[in-house]
């Protein structure tokens, strides 16, 4: 999955654009989550438009990847993205949390193709991923016993608080039982809750400690790099005798000085107000790669 420097460039102006799609649809919906959604475009604009296997013509594809979104609060970036990359019209994202909208404030599988859970209640999606993984061994679908390079694989994004979950440590001891490596998780480690710093809340550290005594590889990036993040999914694609999680490391709302690091924005939207002041500053960072706004 070698990639050039243009094409990276390509992918920081997409994900730019997931940024202000976020707000604006923020904005319209007058709800929603604001933070999440920000600080994993760029990982989202990886994923859709480079690292997954999919068609947006044909979201039921056999074939394609999974990619499962266990905190479905941040949805509005998959939403966004999606849209971009060409599942439906972009303007639908000014539907968000409407009455009778395919965009629900948390994903409804049934409502939009290429949705491939339900969520809401957290801790949910790694034991999904897992069953969907298990599943395609049993098909004979995997790296592990001589399938093709070309074997559907699972990618399961969770949010750090979310490990607050005791069945998410449950679904991360059957998974490495079953050294099911056609899976990876990928956690937003942006050190923020609803309700304060992850820290404060519930201390996750040494978070890689943890996971590596629960049987994964682990892996850590910068999530918003995504040369970075890129090269670690095909790590993680490579390594065939145990599940690998990749933390990513991100900034709570990144891309706008005011909501950084800051987690009262973790739930709420910006008022229409915010919303213009908060594209402005977006758009003023065109052009530039993210460590020089970083």
């Amino acid at each position: 999955m070698a990639i050039t420097d243009a094409q990276i460039k390509i992918l920081e102006k997409d994900a730019e654009q997931i940024r202000e799609t976020i707000i604006e649809m923020l904005v319209a919906a007058g709800s929603g989550h604001t933070a999440g959604p920000l600080d994993m475009a760029d990982i989202f604009t990886a994923f859709y438009f480079h690292i997954l296997k999919h068609d947006p013509k044909n979201p039921e594809w056999e074939e394609r990847d999974r990619l499962i979104l266990s905190n479905g609060h941040i949805v509005p970036v998959r939403y966004a993205t999606m849209a971009h990359v060409g599942y439906f019209p972009v303007k639908e994202c000014l539907t968000l949390r409407k009455f009778g909208t395919r965009l629900q404030g948390h994903p409804e599988r049934l409502k939009l193709p290429g949705m491939e859970t339900t969520s809401g209640p957290l801790g949910e999606g790694l034991s999904q991923g897992g069953g969907m993984a298990y599943a395609l061994r049993m098909d004979g679908k995997t790296k592990s016993n001589g399938a093709s390079a070309v074997a559907p694989h699972i990618y399961v994004l969770m949010g750090d608080g979310e490990l607050n979950e005791g069945n998410v440590w449950e679904a991360a001891m059957w998974v490495a039982k079953n050294k099911l490596s056609n899976i990876t998780a990928v956690i937003d480690r942006n050190n923020i809750q609803i309700d304060g710093l992850t820290e404060d809340v519930m201390p996750l550290e040494n978070l890689r400690a943890k996971w590596e005594a629960f049987g994964w590889h682990v892996l850590e990036v910068d999530g918003h790099n995504i040369r970075q993040f890129i090269e670690a999914v095909d790590e993680a694609k490579a390594i065939v005798e145990k599940p690998t999680v990749i933390i990513a490391h991100t900034i709570a709302g990144k891309g706008v000085p005011d909501i950084e690091y800051d987690y009262h924005w973790h739930g709420k939207p910006p008022t229409p107000e915010e919303g213009k002041k908060f594209l402005k500053e977006l758009r003023s960072m065109k052009g530039k790669l993210p460590h020089e706004y970083a």
